[in-house]
């Protein structure tokens, strides 16, 4: 009798040790858990990220790490854990296939969100669409088109093409062509084009412009005009320059060549 009852006294100590390590693992490794998220949070917040991604990776990582406090405590208590792994690995599996879409844009959020190819209120052109961006969210990326119309594009589209961003740089080159007729003067139209953008308090002196003839085309002489401006002047110096230059033309009789086509008519006589 008195050696059952020492081998059940061993056995309470035995798994009751094996409860309360598995209780103070459980414990500590909460604790910690939290603690790493408070750090992550952190991190995150000092980098500005979004605060959806915030919340989102601190949460991952927040109940990753619980999830393998619980299996380590599992373990510690006997219980075979290959098992859980085995469906915890083919579940997130499963889940990692119906999504890969999702996740996928949601992964390219991140990268746009870490990395900045554009900002809110940048004018940008992403997977074929112009526009202002309006948003930058964690699966799609929100534009406005110069015509009003809202575009939402989602972010795996953005990260898998070419980003083309017009408001990172302070300044912009406006490329115009300019045209003339081979009868004209070349030296008396390049010296019109130079005191027009002269004239222009818009248009930078450093970088200088640039004005040259760049073809002798079909039907044309063509010059190119190319002065430096800052970014929220391009269009203005664009519409504006084209429509003096047009202007100084007819006053020089500067002759600006278009497309034209000669008919000839041929009467035939009649037989009768």
């Amino acid at each position: 009798m008195e050696n059952i009852v020492e081998t059940a006294g061993d056995l309470i100590l035995f798994y009751g040790i094996k409860v309360l390590m598995a209780v103070v693992i459980f414990v500590v490794g909460k604790m910690v858990a939290k603690w790493l998220r408070g750090v992550v949070e952190t991190m995150l917040q000092k980098k500005e990220m979004d605060v959806a991604i915030q919340r989102f990776v601190s949460a991952l990582v927040y109940y990753a790490l619980i999830t393998f406090v619980v299996i380590a405590s599992l373990g510690q208590l006997g219980i075979h854990t290959a098992s859980f792994v085995a469906v915890i690995g083919a579940a997130g599996l499963a889940v990692g296939l119906a999504l890969q879409g999702s996740l996928a844009n949601f992964a390219a959020g991140v990268l746009i969100l870490i990395f900045k190819p554009y900002r809110v209120g940048d004018f940008v052109e992403v997977a074929g669409v112009s526009g202002t961006v309006v948003s930058v969210l964690v699966f799609t990326t929100e534009l406005n088109t110069g015509d009003n119309k809202r575009i939402i594009i989602p972010n795996g589209q953005t990260m898998g093409g070419t980003i083309t961003n017009y408001s990172t740089n302070d300044t912009r080159r406006v490329d115009l062509v300019m045209g003339i007729g081979y009868s004209d003067d070349i030296d008396k139209a390049k010296k019109v084009l130079e005191d027009i953008v002269a004239a222009d308090d818009r248009i930078l002196k450093d970088p200088a412009p640039t004005i040259a003839v760049v073809e002798l085309a079909d039907s044309s002489v063509n010059f190119v005009v190319r002065p430096w401006v800052n970014k929220a002047d391009y269009w203005g110096v664009y519409f504006g320059l084209t429509e003096t230059v047009k202007k100084r033309f007819d006053q020089e009789g500067i002759s600006i060549p278009f497309p034209q086509s000669d008919v000839h008519m041929h009467q035939v006589a009649s037989n009768d």
